[in-house]
């Protein structure tokens, strides 16, 4: 590695210190339906977030709720204190394709149709109103 790259990704590195993030990996549902479930979040306070992910019929609800947890726990950790009702919101949240298993199903006369079962990746950032100003 280059000296450039390499004080590029200290650079990276430092600068996600100061964030709150949690990151949910390889998540056996489409990109497409889990941003419908990111979509209703966005920029919410985490409480009412929770509220909102735990009474949605969505089955990719439960994994966002799950993630949201963690980073609001991740935040707690950094900061040695528990977060008070409205202080946290979901600053920044986003859904990554992730790899996608390639599968062949029988079909008429000896072909094959081709089934794709596609995966995602979510990465959510909390944070206060006073650091986003």
């Amino acid at each position: 590695m280059g000296a450039r790259k390499r004080l590029a990704a200290a650079k990276r590195k430092e600068a996600l210190k100061t964030q709150y993030f949690a990151k949910l990996r390889n998540v056996p549902s489409s990109p497409r339906k889990m941003r419908y479930v990111v979509d209703m979040v966005r920029g919410m306070e985490v409480n009412r977030a929770l509220g909102t992910l735990k009474f949605s019929k969505k089955a990719a609800s439960e994994a966002v709720e799950k993630l949201l947890r963690s980073a609001i726990a991740n935040w707690e950790q950094k900061n040695d204190r528990k977060a008070e009702d409205g202080e946290l919101y979901i600053t920044k949240i986003f859904v990554d394709e992730g790899v996608t298993l390639k599968r062949m199903r029988p079909a008429p006369q000896g072909r094959g149709y081709r089934i794709r079962k596609r995966s995602n990746h979510v990465t959510l950032f909390v944070g206060t109103k006073t650091e986003e100003d």
